[in-house]
């Protein structure tokens, strides 16, 4: 009870000001340059999505944080349709402020080639820009590993032009 206690204050107290604290607008523009540059080189879509705590909802929850934060992710892919493109190659790469926890959820057509663990390992490379605030610098090495696997599995045709579905503007929340 405790613990779930201490995780409601900690994600109540940051509030959406939080998130544009550590996103500030030059870093969420040139992220948005990152994601079309990236989409340019491969037909999968791209979303990043930064909130600074959990909804209230999660928070009562028995699950440990990085369940909880998996299980958002997972709701966030599917309510922005980030599964929702032709070649089933959609990622969402996902960050908790609060928590400061990455996770990636990508579509069944690259979950095809690349195995969970993939990206669990992504992760683990993450957890440390991320625990000392360096948040630009986890999200622009997380889209560059999602870049290099979709461009080794998915790529743009030569002279083809991508067909972006989604906005490329991280949604910071």
């Amino acid at each position: 009870m405790w613990h779930r206690l201490k995780r409601v204050l900690k994600h109540r107290w940051l509030d959406d000001s939080a998130a544009r604290l550590g996103i500030t607008p030059d870093m969420v523009e040139r992220l948005m340059q990152d994601v079309k540059a990236s989409e340019g080189r491969h037909t999968g879509e791209v979303r990043i999505v930064v909130e600074s705590a959990l909804p209230s909802s999660y928070l009562w929850r028995s699950p440990s944080v990085q369940q909880l934060a998996r299980q958002r992710a997972l709701t966030l892919f599917g309510k922005l349709r980030v599964w929702d493109t032709e070649h089933n190659n959609g990622v969402l790469i996902y960050l908790l402020l609060a928590e400061q926890r990455l996770e990636i959820v990508a579509d069944r057509g690259l979950n095809q080639h690349v195995p969970a663990q993939h990206w669990q390992g992504v992760i683990q490379q993450m957890r440390q820009p991320l625990q000392r605030g360096a948040y630009e610098e986890g999200l622009t090495l997380a889209l560059q590993e999602v870049s290099t696997v979709l461009v080794r599995h998915f790529p743009l045709a030569e002279g083809a032009s991508h067909q972006n579905q989604w906005p490329d503007r991280p949604l910071v929340d």
